[in-house]
């Protein structure tokens, strides 16, 4: 007969008459190994069955009403003098965000994992770790850019109307769903609408300089340096920003070039809405952020759930270590060294050659989950259109940046600071971009008031570990 094993121990010899005869260390009988052992004995020992589920049902019993004591004091855990910990109120409200991917905490080496050809000496090779976090699966599209717009318009047409909760002070959504379908409002948001004189055949059309978002955060890099006594409002930032995107850059971009087309529909024809949203700027980008974050713990705090962290852009560190994909020295998030797979298709929607656009399968940008994912599962982590980071661009940067989280930050003023110092860092490469571009390690910077035809951007969002572990 195999041995008995009760509570983890095997012992040589076990009294089968005698359950007291249990080692000495094992304080307790769980149920299961009762359960066991009578199975185990029951042939040679019938009547020892009656015995142990009678003793099995005493103790059932007296767990019962140990538990229920134990919820009892549970309730009320002020006044016993015992450590239980505070009651956090609200449960947690976000487990996985939606259209997002999980991002490991990990180790890399950031920078070429080529030669640097250009001996710029920008992006030196160095070990880093990054915390985990969670990063869109695909760049921000047209039709996600277009609720926010919507979502401000709405607000401020509201406003104006006054339709606002009495109570609370909040907008009225159900008002606001309705308010577009009567025909007298355009009458009476005459203050927000283009003047007939200045569109095509008299069309009354909202103002897109009318389309203001007032950005509002709390700056915690300057709050760290705080004075003894100074004021929390010194530490908090409100930006009026003109939120709709410039689709003149179209044209713009492209001297000598035909793009009409794409200025008149790439942002309003639903053809586009899955595509990725351009003519978006850095501060744009960062709105959107800040709107999303508030739009999200809106909605927690109507199901009285506990609010999240706020939505970002990625630091550089974090968008290049997301688009490796834990290919810690490759050159592309695929892998190395090649645009081409096996079978001669190339893997990105970029430039192959002077004057080659369309041979990877696009002649500007294309769906923002065309192609396949990295091993993260992003889609267009290289091509399609280049992508905002919260990352100042400095080129000596990588030699004095922390090598835990590093983050090179500055929040530079459109009218006292120089250009230099409103560089953002762009990764990724893009649709119009040759090769070199793609490359993980590559880096590239444009000015935060500037929007481009291919810069786009997506978000990132810290959680809390328990709920990156579900």
């Amino acid at each position: 007969m195999k041995p008995v094993c009760v509570n983890g121990y095997a012992p040589k010899a076990l009294k089968m008459r005698n359950l007291t005869s249990f080692p000495p260390n094992n304080e307790a009988i769980k149920p299961m190994n009762l359960l066991h052992l009578s199975i185990t004995v029951k042939e040679k020992m019938p009547s020892m069955k009656n015995q142990i589920f009678s003793l099995l049902g005493i103790l059932i019993f007296a767990m019962l009403i140990t538990g229920c004591g134990k919820s009892k004091s549970s309730k009320s855990p002020m006044g016993d003098g015992q450590l239980r910990g505070a009651n956090y109120g609200a449960p947690a409200g976000l487990v996985k965000p939606f259209g997002m991917v999980h991002v490991p905490q990990g180790t890399f080496y950031m920078g070429p994992s080529d030669e640097d050809i250009n001996y710029a000496y920008t992006a030196r090779n160095r070990q880093i770790s990054i915390n985990g976090f969670w990063m869109d699966a695909t760049e921000i599209t047209n039709s996600e850019y277009k609720q926010f717009v919507f979502w401000v318009r709405d607000s401020i047409a509201a406003t104006v109307l006054g339709l606002k909760d009495e109570k609370t002070g909040k907008l009225d959504m159900k008002k606001m769903a309705l308010m577009w379908k009567d025909k007298d409002i355009k009458e009476k948001l005459s203050s927000l609408m283009i003047d007939p004189a200045e569109s095509l055949f008299g069309r009354v059309e909202i103002d897109p300089e009318k389309i203001i978002y007032l950005e509002e955060y709390f700056d915690f890099k300057a709050a760290a340096y705080r004075k003894p006594g100074q004021s929390r409002s010194d530490f908090i930032k409100k930006n009026p920003i003109n939120i709709y995107p410039d689709t003149l850059v179209w044209t713009r971009d492209f001297t000598y070039s035909y793009n009409d087309p794409q200025t008149i529909r790439y942002f309003s024809h639903p053809a586009y809405a899955n595509y990725p949203v351009v003519g978006v700027n850095w501060k744009q980008a960062n709105a959107f952020c800040n709107w999303r974050s508030r739009y999200l713990n809106s909605a927690l705090e109507s199901k009285k759930k506990q609010t999240e962290s706020s939505f970002r852009l990625p630091t550089e560190a974090e968008w290049e270590y997301a688009a490796r994909g834990g290919r810690s020295q490759s050159m592309f998030p695929w892998g190395n060294y090649y645009l081409r797979n096996r079978k001669g298709c190339l893997l990105a929607n970029f430039k192959p050659g002077r004057g080659n656009y369309p041979e990877d399968g696009g002649l500007y940008t294309v769906r923002a989950d065309a192609y396949w994912p990295n091993d993260f599962g992003l889609y267009n982590m290289a091509g399609n259109v280049a992508e905002w980071t919260s990352s100042l661009y400095y080129e000596g940067g990588y030699n004095f940046a922390h090598d835990l989280n590093p983050d090179i930050r500055y929040n530079a003023d459109d009218k006292n600071d120089p250009p230099r110092m409103k560089r953002k860092v762009v990764r990724g490469g893009s649709w119009k971009d040759v090769g070199y571009y793609l490359q993980n390690g590559t880096r590239n910077y444009e000015y935060q008031d500037t929007a481009k035809a291919y810069i786009g951007f997506r978000c990132v969002i810290d959680l809390p570990p328990a709920m990156q572990r579900r």
